[in-house]
């Protein structure tokens, strides 16, 4: 049997963690959950645990589908935003891994500004 390769998207904020897994083109999805897909807490939905779930699931799903490998690519919010990701970031590439998918490069894909629109809050900052 050939191998089938595929891009696991790991978007992963303070807020929340989506996984999102596409063929090597990116155009095709073939499985997306994100950490409030599979908890019901709000403030749950950026943590490690609901990350492991949705990467399990999302793994599952790309399985049954013929994808046998992914290659990995982290993103944080970055912009204006934070440039390292979420909690949920590492245990979604571990729960990928656990799952029998073959891992093939990982990289950070967090947009950064290379000057950029103005930073919100204005001239004085932000005033509490």
């Amino acid at each position: 049997m050939a191998e089938r390769w595929g891009v696991a998207h790991i978007y992963s904020s303070s807020n929340n963690t989506i996984i999102h897994i596409t063929d090597l083109t990116g155009a095709e999805t073939i499985a997306r959950y994100s950490g409030g897909m599979v908890t019901d807490k709000d403030r749950e939905k950026g943590s490690p645990f609901p990350a492991m779930i949705a990467a399990r699931k999302a793994a599952e799903e790309a399985k049954s589908k013929g994808i046998t490998g992914v290659h990995i690519k982290v993103r944080a919010p970055g912009g204006h935003g934070p440039k390292n990701p979420g909690k949920g970031a590492q245990p979604a590439i571990r729960a990928l891994t656990r799952a029998g998918l073959r891992i093939g490069r990982i990289e950070d894909v967090t947009p950064i500004p290379h000057d950029t629109t103005r930073k919100p809050g204005g001239r004085r900052g932000r005033r509490l």
